[in-house]
């Protein structure tokens, strides 16, 4: 009999289904001296095993894990059926699974940002990396950490290749290195070195800015600006580096002091530096300014400049004049070098730039006159004629007249600076010379409503001779009707009353000038006044109210009556345009805008409205004429109109159908019954005539023709007639 067996075994992980395992041998005794065994595994264990059950060979049917299961207890039975009975022998098989590394270590992640302030002490933690290994060995599942750097320069970082945790092994400093790119490593400890397997991820350490460098100025500490810019001028640019980032590195600039007077702005955040105020190197040369750059971190750090600006000299001073406006007077027909004016003019400046030189220049009349360069005299240099050169005057170059002189003083800087003064030259006169008119004839154009009072035109007439000789006295000579004046002293054309062109839209008058002189002729010229249209005329109905009549039936469009209404204004003031402002809610009737006439706009029936606004107001047409004024004027005409009937309704019975009992016996004369008819119509064609057309044939019954009254001409006989039947026509 075979005794129960143990025997242990150990398989590969990597081990392949379908193989036999060999090296699982049962007893070969079993196999000599018994020919018929039969082998076999318990139910509950052939999972991952199968035997053959007439070899006793064993071999895998699935696939091994260790990570799953690592060991497996097989019962095998082994019958004989050598002996009678048959004789059963359980051997009990250890299989352990041997692990492989089949699993590699893995990273969550395979990029990570990894941010350490740059003031953190050396041996601070700055990261711990975790890899996993899913072998279930020791070895296969221990995992070593190391790294490599992709950055140029040197790597400050350690790495524990047990705990994977990452420290600093130097000092940072993010203004020399900002970031460091990392590549991570973990691998396993298999024994066989080719067996290994690694996983690695790529770890950027962002080294973070503190606030540990103050401003460094780096423009110049010294500035030059001539005197003469204009207020916003830019002056210099101060510029100062912070190597720090962000809020750490933002610079911003401040006038600490130099600046009392606020003759500088300086832009905070572009360092700009402007004049606020026009500069003088004579009141004040140089400014020093104390000029802060603070960064924005926190705490901020700052750095201090003194900033010169010198302030550069130009001519900046002009010669000015003693006087601006030199008056004096020479009389005409005195000979050629008569002394006129000395003028004087001072320069604040020195040297060359106040040396002065006079001129007079180029103008209407200049030539009349003669200036030493030197001493600012001024004499003729021809016997002048005041009424050829009446006056001459200095003044600004650009309003140089026909008889202006402009005289200069420049002094020699370079460039060199002028100034101009005023001189009027009066050339005393005698009255030879009569008023004139610039012209014989002017016309003008004023509106009708110009207030009494009112100025329209003020004529001119120029007299070349001087005080009294020359006053020129203004009249109007021929009849205005009253409605302009002159003012004989300024020649102010005025309204002496309200003006109407509806009466009169143009005058025509002479006007007058004259001096004192009695010797010489006067001046006349002719004025004539047209006098422009105002809407103040309303358009006017020849009648307030009309009357019109129309027959009912007539197609649209027939004309029923013209109206007229009459503008006594103009133009468009005057244009009269016609409208139904009311009365018209059906739209039964419309009006020509321009020529006024009333038509209808559907064919009209008598029997719905015999009258348009006859029972009460809100019934009559209401017709509005208005101009094309501005603002618009109108007035009112109300028509009424009254649609003539035309017999086109038949009269109707008011019962189509009468039923009369009479007994046999009734009286001769007697009213059987009365019929009734109607006619929409009115008069004649409403009148209405009552026959009989048939069923009277023997003629028991008479019909009146006016009241429709039915009586018995005959005596009635039961026997001989039980019904009578009428025909009543009415006509």
């Amino acid at each position: 009999a075979f005794s129960q067996d143990f025997k242990h075994f150990v398989i590969p992980e990597n081990f392949k289904p379908a193989q036999v395992l060999s090296f699982i041998k049962l007893s070969d005794n079993h196999l000599i001296n018994n020919k018929k065994l039969h082998y076999s595994i318990a139910e509950e264990d052939d999972v991952h095993f199968e035997i053959d059950s007439l070899t006793g060979d064993i071999f895998l049917s699935n696939e091994l894990d260790y990570e799953t299961a690592s060991h497996f207890l097989l019962q095998v039975t082994i019958k004989d059926y050598e002996n009678t009975p048959p004789q059963n022998t359980t051997v009990f098989l250890s299989i352990d699974v041997e692990d492989q590394n089949d699993h590699s270590p893995h990273f969550q992640d395979d990029f990570v940002v990894i941010g350490i302030e740059e003031n953190v002490p050396v041996g601070t933690l700055v990261y711990t990396f975790n890899a996993k290994d899913g072998d279930g060995s020791f070895l296969n599942s221990k995992i070593k950490y190391s790294m490599e750097t992709n950055s140029l320069g040197e790597n400050p970082f350690l790495i524990h290749p047990s705990y994977g945790t990452l420290i600093t092994a130097f000092p940072l400093d993010r203004e020399i290195t900002c970031s460091v790119i990392l590549t991570v490593s973990a691998i396993d400890q298999a024994i066989n070195l080719t067996d290994r397997k690694l996983d690695s991820l790529t770890a950027k350490i962002v080294v973070l800015d503190i606030n540990d460098n103050s401003p460094i100025f780096t423009s110049s500490p010294l500035s030059y600006v001539m005197e003469n810019v204009e207020a916003g001028f830019l002056v210099h640019r101060i510029a100062a580096r912070d190597p720090d980032e962000g809020k750490n590195g933002q610079v911003t600039y401040h006038i600490l002091s130099g600046n009392e007077n606020e003759t500088f702005i300086l832009d905070k955040v572009t360092g700009l530096l402007s004049t606020s105020l026009l500069l003088d190197r004579e009141t004040q040369e140089r400014y020093n300014l104390a000029i802060m750059a603070l960064d924005d971190g926190i705490p901020a750090l700052s750095a201090t400049q003194i900033l010169t600006v010198v302030v550069l000299d130009v001519n900046d001073e002009r010669p000015i004049f003693l006087k601006q406006t030199y008056e004096t007077a020479v009389c005409e027909n005195q000979d050629p070098g008569e002394f006129v004016v000395m003028v004087e003019a001072v320069d604040r400046d020195s040297g060359l730039n106040s040396l002065l030189h006079y001129e007079i220049l180029p103008g209407s009349g200049y030539g009349n006159f003669r200036m030493n360069s030197d001493t600012g005299k001024i004499v003729t240099t021809i016997s002048l004629d005041r009424e050829t050169e009446e006056t001459f005057y200095i003044k600004d170059r650009e309003d140089i007249s026909n008889f202006t002189l402009v005289i200069e003083c420049h002094d020699l800087g370079n460039p060199p600076r002028s100034s101009t003064a005023q001189l009027y030259i009066t050339v005393l006169d005698e009255n030879d010379n009569n008023p004139l008119f610039a012209k014989h004839h002017y016309q003008i154009s004023v509106r009708e409503d110009l207030q009494e009072g009112s100025a329209v035109m003020e004529l001119f007439a120029s007299d070349e001779d001087d005080g009294l000789n020359g006053e020129v006295m203004y009249s109007v000579i021929d009849d205005t009707f009253g409605a302009f004046a002159i003012d004989s002293v300024t020649g102010s054309i005025v309204t002496t009353q309200i003006l109407d062109r509806e009466t009169k839209s143009v005058y025509t008058f002479r006007v007058v000038a004259s001096d004192c002189s009695p010797h010489l002729p006067r001046s006349t010229t002719v004025m004539m006044v047209w006098i422009q249209d105002v809407n103040d005329n309303a358009p006017k109905f020849e009648q307030s109210y009309y009357k019109a009549s129309v027959w009912e039936g007539q197609i649209p469009k027939t004309d029923i009556i013209q109206v007229f209404a009459t503008d006594l204004d103009s133009g468009l003031n005057g244009e009269t345009e016609y409208s139904i402002v009311s009365g018209n809610e059906n739209g039964a009737f419309l009006i020509d805008s321009s020529r006024g006439i009333l038509a209808t706009s559907t064919i009209l029936d008598y029997e719905n409205t015999s009258s348009y606004r006859e029972t009460a107001s809100s019934h009559y047409l209401v017709l509005l004429a208005s101009d094309h004024g501005s603002p618009s004027l109108n007035s009112t005409a109300t028509v009424l109109i009254t649609v003539q009937d035309v017999n086109d309704n038949p009269p109707l019975f008011n019962n189509l159908e009468y039923h009369i009992h009479v007994k046999e016996s009734i009286a001769i004369g007697s009213r059987i019954t009365e019929v009734a008819a109607s006619d929409c119509d009115v008069g004649a064609n409403a009148e209405i005539t009552y026959t009989i057309s048939s069923g009277n044939d023997k003629g028991h019954f008479h019909l009146d023709e006016k009241t429709g009254s039915v009586d018995l001409m005959k005596t009635l006989d039961y026997e001989d007639t039980v019904k009578f039947t009428l025909i009543i026509q009415a006509t």
